[in-house]
């Protein structure tokens, strides 16, 4: 969450869009600002509780999709689309700023897809989420992805009733952004390192990477994929189909 900007100080209804707020404390205190923050963070995690009982009516699992802007969360869910919408019912929320040109590419794909524009918010929130999930409809036994706003901060810091987060990587930001960003990173069920097919026109370590997000986090499970030509996308889609079961 950005302490410093107010972003999470308001929570926009379905279609409206999501301003920052500049109310900064005064200089030398900071006593309110954290409590505004927790404040922030309990509402939300209320909505959260609210979406995961959902989901858990429905027999859903939701996926929400964590990366910087152009690591590739789109062209990712557009291959796993293309090999899974036979088999299983899938829905995706989709989070950007401005614009409903990801949203096009997942209609396009051929399931159905409802755009968040959060105007300058920097991440979805729950509240966000489930009026979202109003406007779609519920994949009962399939999965629900959350395509969460370019950004390894905010969206790191928000629960939105999520059964697993994925962190997505493209080696084209190199291998030391796991150290730079460990919250995203350590709070991960699974971590996609993209656009391997790239690896040999870039500095990037595999192994480094491997290495510090294991560091971490123990326990998380490491896909090496390339979105646009295939390598390694089987994988990870039977690793989704297997949360259904």
């Amino acid at each position: 969450m950005c302490d410093s900007c107010g972003c999470g100080s308001h929570t926009p209804e379905a279609g409206e869009s999501h301003h920052h707020h500049h109310d900064h404390a005064p200089q030398g205190t900071t006593g309110r600002k954290v409590d505004v923050r927790r404040d922030v963070l309990a509402r939300n995690d209320q909505y959260a509780e609210n979406n995961r009982a959902r989901f858990a009516q429905h027999r859903i699992v939701a996926l929400n999709l964590i990366s910087s802007p152009g690591a590739g969360k789109t062209s990712l869910l557009e291959a796993t689309i293309g090999q899974l919408k036979d088999e299983l019912p899938l829905v995706v929320v989709e989070g950007d700023l401005q614009t409903d040109r990801d949203a096009a590419r997942i209609r396009r794909a051929g399931i159905p897809v409802h755009q968040i524009n959060t105007g300058q918010g920097c991440h979805l929130d729950a509240h966000m989420v489930g009026h979202a999930l109003d406007q779609l409809p519920l994949p009962e036994g399939g999965v629900v992805f959350i395509e969460n706003v370019g950004n390894l901060v905010c969206p790191a810091s928000f629960d939105l009733g999520e059964g697993q987060r994925v962190v997505l990587l493209s080696v084209t930001e190199g291998d030391d952004k796991v150290e730079k960003y460990p919250v995203a990173f350590r709070d991960a069920s699974v971590l996609v390192i993209n656009k391997v097919d790239l690896l040999e026109y870039v500095d990037f370590s595999l192994d480094r990477c491997r290495d510090m997000a294991r560091k971490l986090n123990p326990e998380v499970t490491i896909f090496e994929v390339s979105a646009r030509h295939g390598t390694g996308m089987k994988e990870w889609c039977q690793w989704v189909q297997q949360q259904t079961t």
